[in-house]
């Protein structure tokens, strides 16, 4: 919106006092009896040297950047459970302490573990002993196999013999036919020793994979038993304690919480309307309240795609350096995110009447070879509140104006600053 203002009511008051001067002079001059002379007349005073002006520097009228508040908390953090059910017999470290990746922290109640260790051992000594007594029975039947096979030799060969002897009369049918019998009892006996063989075969497979079956559940039981000593997954400190020593640990329940603080999140709750501020990557300057004096820098690592259902406000994720792990867990820090300038400027009203015939006009400073010189702008005016008036168009932030003169200005026109101006 342009706003214009007339310049005659402010022209006609700085007439106004000659007039009235002029006035009196014809009055008195009336009542003496004489003509007023035009050369009477009060003339305006007439300044010598440079007009003395005051200037400012024109700034933004408005900073779209926003501070949001969040809790500082560590880039990663672990609940450490306990695998293994058990009474906890101890637990060394405390909220604030700090710990290595590795590290014992707690022990819990192991002699059930041990037990089960034990018998799980003694399970597995049997059925070793299975494969053992396996392995020795089919060791036996496989001499036997070579015995079988020496006499079926023997049986075949006196059976050609006597076969041959009965041929030529030498001893009876009978006698041939029953070394014939006894090729085939040896040969059956052969098969059968055999067979014995391919089943204590399969009885040993069968005992050796329960041999490994049991070695399994001895590891898982020496593993649980492991599980009665609760390590650090991480180097860092400890932000909770959740159990205490005598407490029944069941498994999966949580002893303590610990965060690696060498980095440290800031979570922010932005709008949607807000998002343009901040990208995946970008930097962003923070303060921590506990840290009055300093600013830290961190980067934007994720902004979430789902808003809060009852805020409508997205969370992001700002992930900032945390060497010596000074910045501790829950502090609150005040982000700043960079917003946009406008090329709008705030000015005093006074900016617009150092020129003679125009309010929509203002004077920048430049340099000329006399000194400072005043260039005419044509400015775009905006809302005007509390003395102070909008410029739209015209002006630029950082441009140096003049506020006020003490004399009427025209372009080209220089100027002498005065002791109190800007820039």
């Amino acid at each position: 919106m342009v706003v214009k203002h007339s310049r005659e009511p402010r022209a006609f008051h700085r007439r106004l006092p000659r007039l009235v001067l002029i006035g009196a002079m014809a009055i008195a001059t009336v009542a003496c009896g004489k003509p007023v002379e035009p050369a009477a007349q009060a003339q305006p005073e007439q300044q010598e040297g440079p007009a003395v002006v005051d200037t400012a520097v024109a700034a933004s009228a408005a900073d779209s950047s926003r501070v949001y508040t969040g809790t500082t908390r560590p880039a990663r953090e672990v609940s450490l459970r306990s695998q293994a059910e058990g009474r906890l017999i101890s637990l060394s470290r405390d909220v604030g302490d700090t710990v290595q990746q590795g590290q014992v922290i707690a022990t819990i109640d192991n002699v059930l573990l041990q037990t089960a260790v034990g018998e799980a051992q003694a399970e597995l000594a049997a059925r070793q002993f299975e494969v053992a007594q396996a392995e020795a029975e089919l060791a036996d039947i496989r001499t036997s196999i070579e015995d079988a096979r020496v006499r079926l030799q023997q049986a075949s060969n006196d059976a050609q013999r006597l076969a041959t002897l009965a041929a030529e009369g030498a001893i009876s049918a009978q006698a041939a036919e029953q070394a014939q019998t006894t090729v085939s009892t040896s040969e059956q006996a052969l098969a059968s020793s055999q067979e014995q063989v391919r089943t204590r075969q399969k009885a040993v497979a069968a005992a050796q994979q329960r041999v490994e079956a049991q070695r399994s559940i001895l590891r898982e039981a020496q593993k649980r038993l492991s599980f009665a000593n609760l390590t650090a997954s991480l180097s860092g400190v400890v932000l909770e304690r959740v159990a205490e020593p005598g407490d029944l640990i069941l498994p999966g329940e949580a002893v303590l919480t610990l965060g690696d603080l060498s980095e440290i999140l800031v979570v922010v709750q932005v709008a949607d309307s807000n998002l343009s501020e901040f990208s995946v990557g970008q930097s962003v300057e923070l303060s921590i309240d506990a840290f009055p004096d300093e600013t830290f820098t961190g980067q934007v690592t994720r902004i979430s795609p789902v808003a809060d259902s009852t805020s409508r406000l997205l969370p992001i994720e700002i992930t900032v350096a945390n060497p010596g792990s000074r910045i501790s867990s829950g502090l609150l820090a005040r982000v700043t995110s960079t917003g946009q300038q406008s090329n709008v400027v705030v000015v005093p009203e006074s900016a617009l009447e150092t020129a003679e015939n125009s309010d929509n006009q203002i004077f920048v400073i430049t340099e000329a070879d006399d000194g400072p010189m005043v260039e005419s702008r044509s400015v775009q005016v905006g809302d005007r509140a509390d003395g102070q008036v909008t410029i739209l168009s015209g002006l630029s932030p950082g441009e140096q104006y003049v506020v006020r003169s003490s004399q009427p200005l025209e372009g080209g026109q220089i100027v002498e600053p005065s002791l109190t101006s800007e820039g």
